[in-house]
């Protein structure tokens, strides 16, 4: 008797676009038009990884296009400057066990993977050492939490949480849907922006069978990096339960204007998304020729302030190692 062979098991459609993202800059910069020297040799150690999908998103033959620069590296981060260093938010103090941080009253943040969808070249953990600090996994999360006081919010990020299987995520979530004394899973994941098929039916049913409240907060910096696949991803989170806020980083060159800061907002709003923080540049060495200081930071949230209402506008805040908070840079402006 001859057997029909087995069909090969598919990989689903994020999976497979995930493999395929670009890790070449000559192939990025020759798909939009550019020339390759536009990009330094990368010998950082943080290489290259751009989804096609964010890619689709960038103006054709324009260097300065803000989704490229974010992404693009560059030879200032060769650059060594005072006071950017390999951990300037103190995670690796903050490690309450391997790959489980404790900063905050109340949260504790398990760093699941070291694997993103996107490098950001302004990455706060493009250092960190995934390696030595091993990847929280469900039994360590409950062992640990079992011992702490006060907890109740687990925080999966990573690398970005969203990039592991459904399987590895159930995992998570039913381990934290077990600890009674927590309520509220939040995951901070760039993922619906830069590779919005994630966000399948199965992904939605799993958060919206936690009993739970989940919160995502997505990271977006500029509002081209918004089209109808973001929306939809978007959508399928919100249908599902899920409270969506967004965290931005303040980046030279990229946003750091008044006009891009509030048509990130608009558009955030209409995506259902509320503005939650604008993050000064976490000083990591090698990103040094993004940041914005301080009271340029300041003189752009005021005048945010000043065109949108209060919902709109996010908290201005810098991170501090071994702070009991983060730090808010706000001042006030009489602004309802």
């Amino acid at each position: 008797m001859i057997h029909a062979k087995p069909k090969p098991i598919q990989q689903p459609d994020w999976q497979a676009e995930l493999r395929a993202a670009s890790i070449e800059t000559g192939s990025l910069l020759a798909a939009l038009g550019l020339p390759a020297d536009l990009a330094a040799a990368d010998n950082t150690g943080f290489p290259l990884r751009v989804p096609a999908a964010f890619i689709a998103r960038m103006r054709h033959g324009d260097p300065d296009d803000p989704l490229l620069r974010q992404v693009l590296p560059l030879a200032a981060e060769h650059d060594v400057v005072p006071g950017f260093c390999a951990d300037p938010v103190g995670d690796l103090a903050a490690a309450a066990a391997p790959g489980l941080l404790q900063k905050y009253r109340g949260r504790a943040l398990a760093v699941t993977t070291g694997a993103c969808a996107v490098h950001c070249r302004f990455c706060f953990r493009r250092e960190f050492p995934y390696g030595a600090q091993a990847e929280a996994n469900p039994e360590r999360i409950a062992a640990t939490l079992a011992g702490m006081d006060n907890v109740e919010e687990l925080i999966l990020s990573g690398g970005d949480p969203l990039t592991l299987s459904d399987r590895r995520l159930a995992d998570l979530t039913k381990a934290a849907d077990g600890i009674r004394k927590l309520r509220r899973l939040r995951l901070h994941t760039r993922v619906p922006v830069v590779l919005p098929s994630r966000i399948t039916a199965a992904l939605c049913e799993l958060f919206a069978g936690s009993r739970l409240d989940v919160v995502v907060v997505i990271h977006a910096n500029h509002p081209a990096e918004f089209d109808a696949g973001v929306d939809t991803a978007l959508g399928r989170l919100r249908a599902a339960g899920v409270t969506l806020l967004n965290q931005s980083v303040l980046l030279r060159g990229i946003n750091d204007d008044v006009d891009t800061l509030a048509t990130l907002s608009d558009r955030l709003f209409a995506a259902g998304v509320l503005p939650y923080y604008l993050h000064m540049l976490d000083r990591t060495a090698g990103t040094a020729h993004f940041e914005v200081a301080e009271p340029r930071a300041v003189e752009l949230h005021q005048a945010l302030a000043a065109r949108l209402p209060g919902y709109l506008v996010p908290r201005l805040v810098r991170e501090v190692p071994g702070g009991d908070c983060k730090q808010s840079l706000e001042r006030a402006t009489g602004q309802p």
